[in-house]
């Protein structure tokens, strides 16, 4: 097994100097390997490789990988790459960038890098691989030894940034003077290099002792980069008339020979680009001349006006240019001032991480010499999703929705979830449950999503409660986030039925679940939460100024926090059930029956027919309402009546549009669901202002690419068209559509088993077609919109035709 492997390779860094890094001080070290390949015999090489704490892999000048993978203290991921390729005959040159986080404890926002990348007290980089010829025979050992060369960067530091991006790390300050440009070509000279210094093995082969990076194969594919242009110009200032001749556009739109924009000594230039839609990528800079002179580059989501607070901006049609106003972060890159066009060499500034952007300004200050501007694009990065699912309906605003929502989810998903790319780049528990379950349904992949259970899995603290964001170096617990943890592993179980999965996390499970029933009080109720932890519920605006955390907690428990833990209990069940535990099982049950007979003592008002937000406080909200369904606190028919009480008083503060998910699942399970038609006008009202992803929530307009918005992505497949597993693992499909004020919906849907093709229309005379093609041999339970519930065993494809009115059908 992989990863049983007996390794060969060390961990090389830096010898060891008398200035130690300070506090706060990143370091970036470049390494490189040469070795001859021999005429008429390429022969293979893969390589493992992973670093501390970042890397990117060249060979011949060529990217080749990029990582190790988010992980941890205990989970250290690698990569596997065949470079075989990328070899040609004769010298071939492996080259390394890694850049080394300082390590920060207490953990210092933006000084600290991201905070979502694990670090050691010393950098490393690791790489094992042996090149052989064709007949298996290695000829070459390229494992990272003292062979490796390398040479310690003096050109790089990181401004710790002003805006709310602290989590990410900071931007770029470079010296273009001090940079070894071409250090990662075959043509480099690096003799004035110093050999690498080896500080630990791979493992303890005798005693079983660790090193900080416990190497594990990388789960998930590694991300795409696609070569990306900018798709119009919003704004330019100083250019020398018409419109700049460096490649730029998607169009190619290049005046004359396409050299480049030349901008004479002493000029200020100044433009302003919108790639089309919000995105993750790589930018790159090419210049050739301009020896000194200073270029920034900033990354904005938007334009908009001033902003009121760091929490509440003002920001309104998106790509609004009048408005005047990219607030961001900047890199600034002073130019060495070489290159040459006719041999098609530039001076090229690319920043290390990847930025968010829909908008980037590029401005010039020019030295003493002129500077060529050549092209200025990206590589558009992200984690390889592959959409299978699609939906249309007679309603054309909800393709948009749709849409916006697969580009909110893509730029979400990178080596872990992220709330959002821009601000953060930290999985929460809460948005991976959605991201997760958006996931399932557009591709049946559940590559990523494994990772993060795990991920949230391994922060387990000793006490028995979960981190609510994982990894991360800035620990932070919300006690509600591990319940979501636990509905990750359930919906897992739900769509893939692995009991193997299962089995793996119930004692992370159990230990959960112990540590709320800790929390009981003498009422029975979760008590009030130590007040070191978050009580966050939902970003609601009559919450606000008490950070998302309901009024009731000033006086005592919180009505949700119980019914959350009784939903974990019921979902713990069914997996302990699963997986043969009977008696847990028994026991989850009766805790859950316990809690749910002390919320409706101690929480229901008679007189407003609704639960108080805490049994000590005359507070309402929409939120206890719906997790008194989701829970099973009450069920059947009490279920409906409290849900259609709630629906009509206006007075309750509402969920917001991403804990909207869980409203829409209440109205669901109580036969309610048309009433969630007229909520999606909150979603047109966002797409109206142009944007291209769902914003973190539509009050404060912090971050405008948030992946809990993307709830379209469930329940126009699992809703609208219908389709859910009716037995775990999809081993008997469901399809139940659900109408509202359509005329017709189509898509297709991603399961376990194959894609799902649905198409339904209702005529003008209430007749209501249905047809669905599914995977063989999988049966296929259909519940029609009047009610009326078959089974079609086994069969490819099948058609419905059934008047609303009458209880006749005809099955095809």
């Amino acid at each position: 097994m992989e990863q049983h492997r007996t390794w060969q390779a060390q961990w090389i860094w830096k010898q060891k100097t008398e200035v130690a890094a300070r506090e706060g001080q990143h370091e970036l070290v470049y390494f490189r390997r040469s070795f001859s390949v021999p005429e008429g015999d390429v022969g293979a090489l893969v390589v493992r490789v992973s670093a501390d704490s970042r890397y990117r892999l060249y060979l011949n000048g060529k990217s080749v990988s990029v990582g190790p993978c988010k992980g941890d203290r205990y989970t250290h991921h690698y990569e596997t790459v065949d470079l075989t390729e990328h070899l040609r005959p004769g010298k071939n040159v492996l080259a390394a960038k890694v850049l080394h986080f300082a390590v920060s404890e207490p953990f210092v926002l933006g000084a600290g890098g991201p905070a979502s990348v694990w670090r050691s007290n010393t950098g490393a980089f690791f790489l094992e691989g042996d090149l052989v010829d064709e007949n298996g025979c290695v000829t070459t050992e390229l494992n990272s030894s003292e062979e490796w060369v390398y040479l310690e960067d003096r050109a790089l530091s990181f401004h710790p940034g002003e805006l709310e991006t602290l989590y990410v790390g900071g931007v770029e300050r470079v010296d273009g003077m001090l940079l070894p440009h071409g250090w990662e070509e075959i043509e480099y000279e690096d003799r004035h290099w110093d050999k690498a210094s080896v500080i630990a093995s791979a493992y303890d082969p005798t005693y079983g002792q660790l090193t900080p990076w416990p190497l594990t194969p990388r789960p998930i594919p590694p991300l795409y980069e696609e070569e990306r242009g900018f798709r119009s110009i919003m704004r330019m200032e100083g250019g020398q008339g018409g419109e700049p001749g460096f490649h730029l556009l998607h169009e190619g739109r290049i005046p004359g020979e396409g050299h480049g924009f030349e901008l004479k000594a002493g000029h200020r230039f100044m433009i302003e680009l919108d790639a089309g839609e919000l995105t993750t990528g790589y930018l790159c800079l090419a210049m050739i001349g301009g020896r000194g002179s200073s270029v920034r580059m900033l990354c904005a989501e938007c334009y908009e006006d001033p902003q009121e607070s760091t929490i509440r901006r003002n920001k309104g049609v998106r790509d609004d240019s009048s408005k005047g106003l990219l607030i961001g972060e900047e890199d600034v890159y002073r130019v060495q001032g070489f290159g040459d066009p006719s041999l098609e060499r530039y001076e090229v500034y690319e920043p290390f991480w990847f930025r968010t952007f829909r908008f980037v300004r590029l401005q010039v200050e020019v030295g003493s010499e002129p500077l060529i501007l050549h092209r200025l694009n990206y590589r558009e990065t992200g984690y390889p999703l592959e959409i299978q699912a699609d939906f249309r309906s007679s309603d054309e605003s909800l393709r948009k929705l749709w849409d916006i929502s697969i580009n909110t989810l893509k730029r979400c998903m990178h080596e872990t979830y992220e709330d959002c790319p821009f601000y953060e780049q930290l999985q929460y528990a809460m948005d991976t449950r959605l991201q997760v379950l958006f996931t399932y349904q557009l591709s049946a992949d559940d590559r990523l999503a494994r990772k993060a259970i795990f991920d949230f899995h391994s922060s387990l603290l000793p006490n028995g409660m979960l981190q609510s964001r994982y990894p991360s170096l800035f620990p932070q617990i919300i006690p509600g986030f591990s319940v979501y943890w636990i509905m990750m592993v359930h919906d897992h179980y739900h769509y893939f039925a692995d009991s193997e999965l299962v089995r793996m996390y119930l004692p992370t499970i159990d230990a959960v679940l112990g540590w709320f029933e800790r929390q009981l009080d003498e009422r029975g109720l979760v008590g009030q939460m130590p007040p070191q932890y978050w009580s966050f519920v939902d970003w609601v605006e009559h919450w606000r100024d008490f950070a998302g955390v309901p009024i009731a907690n000033q006086k005592g428990p919180l009505t949700v926090l119980s019914m959350q833990y009784v939903a974990a209990l019921n979902a713990a069940a069914e997996l302990n059930e699963f997986a043969g535990r009977a008696t847990t099982a028994e026991e989850y049950r009766l805790r859950a029956d316990n809690v749910n007979e002390a919320i409706r003592v101690n929480c229901w008002s008679e007189q407003r027919q609704l639960f108080r937000d805490g049994p000590d406080a005359e507070e309402y909200s929409q939120h206890a309402q719906i997790w008194g369904g989701l829970s099973g606190t009450v069920s059947g028919e009490v279920a409906r009546k409290l849900l259609e009480t709630m629906m009509r008083d206006s007075s309750l503060p509402n969920v917001s549009y991403a804990m909207a998910f869980f409203l829409f699942r209440a109205l669901s399970d109580t036969g309610l669901y048309e009433l969630s038609f007229p909520l999606w006008e909150t979603w047109r009202r966002l797409a109206d202002l142009n944007l291209t992803t769902w914003v973190e929530d539509p009050v404060s307009q912090r971050s405008d690419c948030h992946g809990w918005g993307a709830t379209p992505l469930y329940e126009f497949p699992a809703e609208i068209l219908g389709v859910k597993p009716a037995e775990p693992g999809f081993k008997r499909i469901k399809v139940q559509p659900r109408i509202g004020h359509l005329a017709w919906a189509e898509g297709k849907v991603a399961t376990l088993q194959g894609t799902v093709h649905v198409k339904w229309e209702l005529d003008d005379d209430g007749r209501f077609r249905l047809y669905v093609q599914g995977p063989r041999q999988i049966p296929v339970t259909v519940e029609l919109p009047n009610g009326q519930t078959f089974t079609v065993p086994e069969a490819d494809n099948y058609e419905v035709v059934v008047h609303l009115r009458s209880a006749d059908s005809i099955v095809e």
